[in-house]
């Protein structure tokens, strides 16, 4: 199914900026859902999702700095592809003033805005000027997803506390140093270390405070399962919360003809995240097999598989404590097959569900 079946979209993007010279802060990147939920673009949502999250992306003429395999925004995608989408769908460029005049009209039916930095010598100090004005005419609470290559102190971090953001990300996205150096550091010759971004998120909790902080993670860069569950715990223990995100293939990028992860997988990997950073489990107490495939969560998972809970898109809360951030179709193409469920699954959802959660158990056999 193409985005434009996908969302039924009609006609040209309204406003949208054409001139390529416009940078931020003047101008921002939003979603294609941000876009149709702030009726900047005509559509509707595949099973009548609601965003609840308004997603904003610094842009700039260089682009981002970042070069990351996977990503949307790498530096070497082709020129066709380049700018064109990013975590899968479009994200088209308005001004700044529009999408601030929109949201205040909107802001009923959202319930948090989050400003993602890129890796660029400006991003730093614009995300100050932007959350700064957000929080001052827009009452909705905001996160920041960081860039921690251009942060260094915690005092970089406590300007961002200090201009409005009460939640702060930190995309580390791969599960092991490893991975992080082929796809991000000098595998691909990028700017980016491992070790930095995990004292960025150390001294990210020490300011913000316990569960405050978020951190993305991508399943199906090459990591086995235990080593993933392995870092959800390790995040848990740093008082840090995971969010979670199934490798897409990017058109144009590095990795545009490696295979999204197995939905048996994926199930596993949010059932296992929710189950930690709740407290229900513990990683210590999971049971792996020779694959490193997790085929015992070490308790009875049943009500948490039947309540829906764990499959839901995790992104950060709005002021009712519930997921603000859900990201309607950003990790999959919308159909009978849903890696994040942007709402609550129903029940013929959840029977679909059991069905894939032990596929593709190479040995163990998986109890719920």
């Amino acid at each position: 199914m193409s985005n434009a079946q996908a969302y039924r979209s009609q006609g040209e993007p309204i406003q949208e900026i054409e001139d390529k010279g416009l940078e931020s802060p003047e101008v921002i990147q939003t979603s294609l859902a941000a876009a149709m939920t702030l009726g900047l673009k005509r559509g509707t949502f595949y099973r009548n999702a609601q965003l609840t999250c308004l997603n904003l992306l610094l842009t700039y003429q260089e682009g981002c700095q970042g070069r990351c395999g996977y990503c949307g925004l790498e530096q070497k995608r082709s020129e066709k592809t380049k700018g064109t989408t990013f975590i899968r769908v479009a994200w088209p460029t308005y001004s700044f003033d529009l999408i601030l005049e929109r949201t205040k009209e909107y802001q009923n039916s959202l319930k948090r805005i989050c400003l993602s930095m890129i890796t660029h010598k400006r991003a730093f100090e614009d995300s100050l000027k932007l959350v700064s004005r957000l929080h001052r005419e827009v009452d909705l609470p905001i996160s920041i997803l960081c860039a921690p290559t251009l942060i260094q102190t915690t005092e970089d971090l406590q300007k961002l506390k200090e201009a409005g953001a009460d939640q702060l990300g930190v995309s580390i996205d791969t599960a092991t140093a490893e991975i992080f150096q082929k796809y991000r550091g000098k595998g691909v010759r990028g700017p980016h270390r491992w070790d930095h971004y995990w004292e960025i998120l150390s001294k990210g909790v020490t300011v913000f405070g316990q569960g405050q902080v978020s951190v993305h993670l991508i399943v199906g860069l090459g990591e086995s399962e235990q080593e993933m569950i392995m870092t959800f715990q390790q995040v848990h223990d740093l008082g840090a919360v995971v969010h979670l995100f199934s490798f897409y293939p990017e058109p144009g990028s590095a990795l545009a003809e490696k295979a999204a992860p197995s939905l048996g997988r994926y199930r596993r990997m949010q059932l296992a995240r929710y189950l930690i950073i709740n407290d229900l489990a513990n990683a210590k107490t999971m049971r792996f097999n020779s694959s490193e495939q997790v085929y015992d969560f070490g308790i009875n998972v049943e009500p948490f598989v039947a309540s829906g809970q764990p499959f839901r898109t995790s992104g950060c809360p709005g002021k009712d404590g519930e997921t603000a951030c859900n990201r309607p179709y950003g990790n999959e193409r919308p159909g009978i097959t849903l890696a994040n469920y942007p709402f609550m699954p129903n029940m013929l959802d959840v029977e679909q569900i059991r069905g894939e959660l032990y596929v593709g158990l190479i040995e163990g056999v998986g109890q719920l």
